[in-house]
């Protein structure tokens, strides 16, 4: 470990501050938190020294100075980084570093993520403008980002056990990681949509290895991971899971018995030993104040502390003691982050979902194929899927029943929803193998018949469009252009009104590997921004091929989007089932930008 640590350390030390920032500018893991580790190890200052070179100073000082910069960045190339400040300044004391990893986790966890405790679309930070995406898209919150937020949550928890961190560790923990694995043949999940009516795909056993089967391994291996934690002679009983304590250091042994979430309580009973220590019981902020309830052996416990916290109880416990914890749950409404229109509903911290049917769940269990960690069914339109009306948020989660004889299970017959829907809502982690339902369109009886109707025409051009999509590229995000085998020579990336761009300059070019299915009709349709300025002559090729030279210098003058469709010669398709589409500036000009490429139809 420490000879790969040094030869890291050896390959870069010729590389100037600059040059180590434009190379960090990738997905290249936690590599400042193993250095971090190295100096742990060692107590040599080269491998704090080292860590700290690795650490991105485009995050790193937005963060500590409290500015989110984040949109529109690759959010899992993100959050390794930010582990790896929390280790620098667990180990190094270094305040600025504990801003940021601080900053940052308040700022993903408060803003960026969905109810289930995941976070991004198409693997990036939205904008708030861009929220939308999360109902429209099916690239949505990916596994490994609730895994390193996950392990950033336990880092910041070792240092500064609040509850708030216990809280985001429970809601992720039962709601994303308990439901990404199957829970027959083992598949893991990479994406889980926010659409309507959409599903999940898994990964095929033994054969599909993504990132996310290789995090999922970890994360089902690790429930037990911060269900206790001791602080000096404080023991914290942060999650309720049925479990076992051996606290060698008090010779203490503990029973932890609960059927949580299925019940609203858990009970500790002391099984061996005797010792003087402090129970810390959390109050989660689920729970309403005044509603936690404690019995220390039949007896009522009073405390002093409010939801979110922990309620300390001191004492010297031995052998027969027993603690009851009584946590009781009510249904609230979460809006969608910057789309109050659209809500999940969580009963305590469980996020609840509802089936909505099986059809075409193509690609259910993933091969290895380069795309199929996506759900690649057909999207069912979005303007058809049910809508709550209401005239409050808060009159919806009063109409939730329990189903009886069906654990968390609830129906809302009184519910006014279109389509006459009457779904059943159960924890979301226990829907498998189905389309399903967890963010609802509400809207007031005033604004239902305007709203569906201008959505109905958005939605149905959508839907037309996406049906004679062959292959699609999203030209400037990382995935996208990984998936589709990029090349590049002078070629730029940015975004503007939060949509990706490339362009290629003075003689570059880039392009992509585009699946073709073999079809022959297809046309290449392109979106550029119409108010360019300079010179915009470039030529387009399909494997090599010229299709066509094209100017758009001064084309448009107009500030919007425009759409161009080339059609592409038959001869050029004919028995491939890929090309590879280039687009080549000429001298002095720029290819671009292109904010999007489809092969349709």
């Amino acid at each position: 470990f420490l000879k790969f640590c040094d030869w890291g350390i050896n390959i870069t030390s010729a590389l100037t501050d600059r040059q180590m920032e434009s190379m960090l500018d990738t997905e290249y893991g936690g590599m400042n938190e193993i250095f971090a580790d190295a100096f742990l190890m060692t107590g040599d200052e080269k491998y704090l020294t080292a860590a700290k070179r690795f650490s991105h100073r485009m995050l790193l000082d937005a963060m500590a100075e409290g500015r989110d910069n984040l949109d529109n960045k690759h959010a899992n190339t993100q959050v390794p980084k930010v582990v790896g400040f929390q280790r620098i300044a667990e180990l190094s004391g270094d305040e600025r570093y504990a801003r940021a990893a601080t900053f940052f986790w308040e700022t993903v966890t408060g803003k960026r993520s969905l109810a289930f405790g995941g976070n991004s679309r198409r693997e990036h930070f939205p904008s708030v403008t861009s929220c939308t995406d999360f109902v429209d898209d099916v690239e949505e919150p990916e596994t490994c980002n609730s895994y390193n937020m996950l392990k950033l949550t336990e880092a910041l928890f070792r240092v500064s056990p609040q509850a708030r961190y216990a809280d985001f560790y429970e809601r992720t923990m039962f709601n994303h990681i308990l439901s990404t694995q199957h829970p027959e043949h083992g598949g893991y999940v990479y994406f889980t949509p926010a659409r309507p009516r959409h599903y999940r795909v898994y990964s095929a056993p033994n054969e599909a290895m993504w990132c996310c089967v290789g995090s999922g391994m970890e994360n089902h291996g690790k429930y037990n991971q911060l269900i206790y934690t001791h602080q000096h002679d404080s023991l914290f009983l942060n999650l309720f899971v049925a479990s076992e304590l051996r606290w060698r250091e008090k010779g203490i042994r503990m029973v932890q018995e609960t059927r949580f979430p299925d019940e609203e309580t858990t009970t500790l009973k002391i099984t061996r030993g005797k010792s003087k220590f402090t129970l810390m019981v959390r109050y989660p902020g689920w729970v309403k104040e005044g509603g936690l309830k404690i019995l220390i052996n039949g007896v009522p416990f009073n405390y002093d502390a409010r939801p979110s916290s922990y309620v300390g109880i001191e004492r010297t416990w031995r052998k027969g003691d027993r603690v009851e914890v009584f946590l009781p749950m009510h249904t609230s409404v979460e809006p969608l982050p910057n789309v109050p229109n659209y809500i999940a509903l969580m009963h305590g911290p469980i996020l609840l979902g509802a089936k909505t049917g099986d059809e075409d769940l193509k690609g259910l269990v993933a091969d290895d194929g380069r795309w199929a960690h996506i759900a690649g069914g057909e999207r069912l339109p979005v303007d058809k899927a049910p809508v709550i009306i209401a005239n409050s948020p808060g009159e919806i989660a009063g109409k939730l029943i329990p189903v009886k004889d069906k654990p968390f299970t609830f129906t809302a017959p009184e519910l006014k929803t279109t389509n006459n829907a009457h779904p059943e809502f159960q924890p979301f982690s226990r829907i498998h193998d189905s389309r399903y339902m967890i963010y609802w369109m509400w809207l007031t009886p005033s604004q239902y018949v305007s709203y569906l109707d201008s959505l109905e025409i958005v939605e149905s051009e959508k839907m037309e469009l996406q049906k004679r999509t062959v292959d699609f590229v999203a030209p400037g995000e990382q995935q996208p252009e990984a998936d589709h085998q990029m090349e590049k020579e002078k070629s730029n990336s940015g975004t503007f009104h939060d949509q990706f761009w490339r362009d290629a300059r003075n003689g570059g070019y880039f392009s992509y590997n585009m699946a073709t299915n073999s079809e022959t009709g297809l046309s290449l349709m392109v979106r550029y921004w119409g108010a360019e300025w300079g010179n915009r002559k470039f030529d387009i090729f399909i494997d090599d091929e010229k299709l066509i030279t094209e100017d758009n210098t001064g084309r448009w003058n107009q500030s919007r989007f425009q759409e161009v469709k080339y059609d592409i010669p038959d001869t050029m398709v004919k028995d491939k089932t890929h090309i590879r589409v280039k687009f080549r500036a000429l001298p002095g000009n720029s290819a671009g930008a292109i904010y999007y490429i489809r092969l349709v139809l």
